[in-house]
């Protein structure tokens, strides 16, 4: 590469160097430890990691110790040669070097596959690249090996356990250190800890991958279901309800069955075959077939809060965020040709609404049909250039992401950006030529003939319970007023205050508050940090002083003392606050 692509402004470099590093740890590790087998080593979103198959457990003081040998050789500023060998060749050759899990990538590869090799120093690995031109280009001081895992070779169970080693590298020592800051913060915001000790919801080992909500958790999880149904019917969605278990038949008509079998749950009734359903698609069709509409009817927007369950890999589950049983906020148009356009610019308006409410930035793409797109040339060119379009027309910025649409239709995918700078893929919009069809939904024209709907596939939070995992790390578990399964705690000073406290606590929550009473005998500043710990948003700190004037003297979790305040001008701002979801 040109010295002046030696960025990471460049995407293709910034793979490469990261590539490189991932080779520079393995002749690492085969320096110290000649006896273990290489498996994969690619670059990753934030750095690399590399899979080895060795006895040696590759604890901290080892990866100290890797770090140290790979400055060595990017001090040697080793040269990164590539050749290529014949398929025969290339087995013995790694053979030799008794490498089997290169030799298994080898004979997997289609016989008209190139097969490439880099070379630095003593160090050869089986690998396509590209790479950078030396290993002198890694900066040594802006590299760190972070972790250390087990992985099954090739993600299968049945395969052996391999230990993954994760690492991460950039071109100065400033930008690492930002880096593991950043580390460092979302361990600090991790929703998995934060659940257990706000008591928001946990996974157990009896039910992996199948979340439970808690009293706390489920205030959040019901303030977020209140607000996602008053936004839904102020852009005129009508809620349904559909079965969890649909029979296997309904999965084959959808085309679900061929992309989706292997993470569906099945079971048998009265001799049927049933299947759990993996989205709600499919049950959406049946409501609007229920019925013959006309084109006066449409658009027709149904939602549904619908629970979904998809087998998903142990080694793959991940808190709320990769869970088997979860909630999508799904919502299905129904809509003639002409349609089209307004429904997806207001579907587009109605997700921008939402994470503006939560405080999210957030970038578009839209996703192509991928390869195994089950409509034709036609209508794969036309329902792309419709969203093209769209999102052209309105001036909204996109990214292209070839090929990584629904198998029924291209998409608009919303990545939005948390407090920490990283990104989800939550909201979407699927333009949909298929379902209507394989369903055989029908609407009167106003020409009287029987026409064919298109259909539009959405949500905002995508999954509920994943929202509720990223708001969790996006606040650290600090959530505004209207979300606090808390709102307020009332602490009385003394045992005299009990009394006045009671009377505080019950006028909060005839007006609506969910409120708690710290009356314990313990010192306030003991009570305050209790509260802060909690994440509560206001404290109330009573004695004889406020019971004597009917006042509360106000602490904000994030502001501190804001002094004493009549009760019902408390109430009133405290009102105003919640319901402007501030």
């Amino acid at each position: 590469m040109p010295d002046n692509q030696y960025t990471f402004e460049n995407e293709e470099y910034k793979k490469a160097y990261r590539h490189t590093t991932s080779h520079i740890l393995a002749q690492a590790v085969k320096r110290l430890y000649p006896k273990a087998k290489l498996a994969i080593g690619p670059a990753i979103a934030d750095g690399f990691y590399y899979d080895f198959d060795t006895e040696e457990p590759f604890t901290p003081e080892v990866l100290e110790q890797l770090e140290a040998e790979m400055r060595k050789i990017i001090k040697e500023k080793l040269p990164l040669e590539r050749f290529e060998l014949p398929r025969q060749e290339a087995i013995r050759f790694m053979e030799e070097r008794g490498e089997p899990y290169k030799v298994e990538l080898i004979r997997d590869l289609p016989e008209d596959a190139v097969i490439s090799f880099y070379k630095q120093g003593e160090f050869t690995d089986l690998c396509a690249g590209p790479h950078v031109d030396n290993t002198g280009r890694i900066k040594g001081n802006a590299l760190k090996l972070t972790s250390c895992t087990g992985a099954y070779w090739r993600g299968n169970s049945d395969n052996k356990m391999l230990q993954r080693i994760y690492g991460t590298c950039f071109m100065s020592r400033e930008e690492l250190d930002k880096h593991l800051e950043r580390i460092e913060e979302a361990k600090r915001r991790d929703h998995r800890k934060l659940g257990r000790e706000l008591d928001l919801y946990a996974l157990f080992d009896e039910g992996p991958g199948f979340p439970f909500f808690f009293p706390k958790g489920m205030v959040l999880r019901n303030e977020l279901e209140s607000y996602w149904r008053q936004l839904h019917q102020q852009y005129g969605y009508q809620e349904i309800k559909t079965p969890i278990i649909l029979s296997e038949e309904l999965w084959h008509r959808s085309g679900h069955w061929d992309h989706y079998q292997e993470n569906m749950y099945f079971t048998k009734i009265d001799e049927g075959d049933f299947a759990v359903k993996p989205m709600n698609c499919p049950g959406a069709m049946l409501a609007y077939k229920r019925r013959m509409w006309s084109y006066k009817d449409l658009p027709l927007r149904m939602c549904e809060l619908g629970l979904v369950h998809r087998h998903e890999l142990s080694g793959a589950l991940h808190g709320l965020m990769r869970v088997r049983a979860f909630t999508q906020d799904d919502a299905h148009i129904f809509m003639t040709e002409e349609q089209v356009h307004d429904e997806i610019l207001g579907v587009i308006n109605k997700i921008d609404t939402v994470y503006k409410l939560f405080g999210f930035n957030y970038h578009i793409e839209l996703s192509t049909c991928p390869e195994d797109f089950i409509g034709t040339q036609e209508m794969r060119e036309s329902s792309e250039a419709i969203l093209k379009s769209v999102l052209e027309k309105n001036g909204r910025d996109y990214v292209l992401n070839p090929g990584d649409g629904a198998f029924y239709g291209p998409k608009i995918d919303f990545h939005l950006e948390d407090a920490i700078g990283r990104t989800w893929q939550c909201g979407t919009i699927q333009l949909d030529f298929q379902m209507p069809e394989r369903f055989e939904l029908e609407y009167t024209g106003a020409d009287g003939q029987k026409h064919r709907p298109i259909m539009l596939h959405t949500v905002a939070f995508g999954s509920l319970e994943r929202f509720i995992g990223i708001l969790t790390e996006h606040y650290a578990g600090a959530f505004p007023l209207w979300l606090a399964p808390v709102q307020v705690v009332v602490m009385p000073i003394t045992d005299r205050s009990h009394a006045y406290a009671e009377s505080v606590a019950d006028a909060l929550r005839k007006a609506g508050f969910r409120v708690e009473t710290d009356d314990r005998n313990e010192k306030i500043g003991y009570k305050i940090r209790e509260a802060q710990m909690q994440k509560i948003p206001y404290m109330l700190v009573l004695g004889d002083k406020e019971a004597e004037t009917g006042t509360v003297t106000v602490r904000k979790r994030t502001g501190g003392d804001q002094g004493a305040m009549n009760l019902q001008d408390f109430i009133a701002a405290l009102t105003e606050e919640k319901q402007t979801r501030a």
